[in-house]
């Protein structure tokens, strides 16, 4: 099995690339070596390589700066993607994308299906949303995974963000009216190579971490974990419930962007990432 990986430099490539089994070839490709929003680079490159597989970990994840440059964040999350599945479907490659659970509004209160409308309220959301549509339109074949909250020992992530503010700061102050699962990069990789394996069916699937929470009651679950394992050589952090309208950001946030993994369970027989487990993983290995 050979596998063309994109994105290989962020969360999720190196933790597929960590998963990755020893018996199949895998082309683990940044920017640099793949630029996939060059239509003929990506050609050539699928061309020349064959892989059986096209793994698209490659996004803008920056989702206030992408109010700023909406250009940019089109070109890597909707052009690049679609220029992907149009390969993968000419050079008879199965492609599988990962997306995100904010091309939902958050305006449920239940967990979002895969059936369910979408409507994203900032730039980051709508251009992955727009890649699904542009997928989907030109490979019906194509496998898009919808994860949230993504978290691993590498990048920058929640967790490093808060165990970085720790170390300078004895309290801090976070919101308490978002609603979400965290979900580990590893989990996510494992998911992607057993669907792999398992021949699944095109279509959108959702994946995520098994307990809704906020991101002030997972910042505090960071914190217990790192005084547990002595991570935390300061006093301990005191951190304070918000609301959003407390902190302002230029791109506003679904309030509640859980993900039913039914379908995925169903199919593939993948069961939710167990955060808290992960997330021990993850603090020990950060510090």
């Amino acid at each position: 099995m050979k596998v063309l990986l994109t994105g290989a430099n962020g969360q999720l490539g190196h933790c597929f690339i960590d998963k990755f089994p020893t018996d199949w070839i895998l082309l683990a490709t940044d920017s640099q070596e793949l630029d996939i929003t060059d239509n003929l680079s990506v050609n050539n490159f699928i061309n020349e390589h064959r892989p059986d597989v096209i793994v698209n970990a490659a996004a803008y994840t920056a989702v206030d700066m992408a109010e700023d440059e909406p250009n940019l964040a089109h070109l890597v999350n909707e052009i690049g993607p679609k220029n992907l599945a149009v390969a993968a479907k000419k050079y008879n490659a199965k492609f599988i994308h990962v997306s995100t659970d904010y091309v939902f509004d958050g305006t449920k209160n239940i967990p979002y299906t895969e059936e369910d409308i979408t409507n994203p309220i900032n730039i980051y959301g709508e251009t992955k949303r727009n890649g699904e549509i542009a997928i989907l339109n030109n490979n019906s074949s194509a496998i898009i995974i919808r994860t949230s909250w993504v978290f691993s020992e590498y990048g920058n992530n929640f967790v490093k963000t808060m165990l970085k503010l720790a170390s300078n700061r004895s309290e801090l102050s976070i919101i308490n009216d978002q609603f979400g699962c965290p979900t580990y990069a590893g989990d996510i990789a494992n998911a992607i190579l057993t669907m792999i394996m398992n021949h699944c069916d095109g279509g959108i699937y959702h994946y995520c971490g098994d307990q809704c929470i906020t991101w002030f009651k997972f910042a505090s679950k960071i914190f217990l974990i790192a005084e547990e394992l002595n991570s935390i050589t300061t006093k301990k952090i005191v951190v304070k419930p918000i609301l959003t309208s407390d902190y302002p950001t230029k791109a506003k946030r679904p309030l509640y962007s859980v993900l039913s993994m039914n379908k995925i369970e169903k199919i593939a027989g993948i069961k939710a990432s167990d955060w808290n487990k992960a997330l021990v993983h993850v603090i020990s290995l950060i510090e």
